[in-house]
């Protein structure tokens, strides 16, 4: 993936990629899935992560974060759970220190107050302090996932802000960041067209507002 892509779509917000995404017929939304903190941003390549419930004690958590590339978000599928994590302050120093992009969880991750400290994104259902240790045990690495029932697979590209997480397509990439920069433009011109006095209806109908999450036939 292009670096340039990248930084194109980290230019873009959430909901703008949502209708681009919807517009394109592509599900990607990720439901239930929030940043701990409303200033977290995230844009990177998924690493992906699937844990199961431990069947045995002392089963390994992983360790993979240490093999990680600078610009990749952790994408753990832990099936929602919301009893044991699986993502603790340990994982966000190292990640933040190897320029990890953020990590997402499909479930709940502890430690909250290192990654607000460190401004490492965390896109998460929640936090709590329950160990997954002897709970949870690593299942497989770099496999398709899903989070927020969106399947994630290996090197697809994701973006968080406050409004929540989006999940791209690898061989879709190109085509919905141009979309959504096309709809992002729009939506720029109806909020000028209403500071310089338009009404809402009016600086709608200009910008075609109500169809830009259509279908294209």
């Amino acid at each position: 993936m292009s670096n340039e892509l990248l930084q194109r779509l980290k230019a873009l917000e959430t909901p703008g990629v949502s209708d681009a995404m919807d517009r394109l017929g592509i599900p990607g939304q990720c439901l239930g899935i929030m940043p701990l903190d409303r200033s977290f941003r995230l844009a990177g390549e998924a690493f992906t992560v699937k844990y199961l419930p431990a069947y045995e004690a002392g089963a390994t958590v992983g360790d993979f974060v240490d093999d990680l590339d600078p610009g990749q978000a952790v994408v753990i599928d832990n099936a929602g759970r919301m009893d044991a994590t699986v993502w603790g302050d340990l994982m966000t120093i190292v990640a933040k220190r190897r320029g990890l992009a953020g990590t997402v969880i499909d479930g709940v991750c502890r430690d909250l107050d290192r990654a607000l400290e460190l401004d490492y994104p965390l896109f998460t259902r929640g936090n709590w302090m329950r160990t997954g240790k002897d709970r949870v045990q690593l299942e497989a690495l770099n496999v398709p996932v899903l989070i927020g029932g969106v399947t994630v697979r290996p090197g697809d590209l994701l973006l968080g802000d406050a409004n929540g997480l989006v999940a791209v397509p690898r061989d879709r990439a190109e085509e919905v960041i141009g979309v959504g920069e096309d709809i992002q433009a729009r939506e720029d011109g109806i909020r000028e067209d209403i500071r310089t006095g338009s009404d809402l209806r009016e600086a709608r109908s200009r910008a075609g507002y109500h169809r830009l999450q259509t279908p294209i036939s």
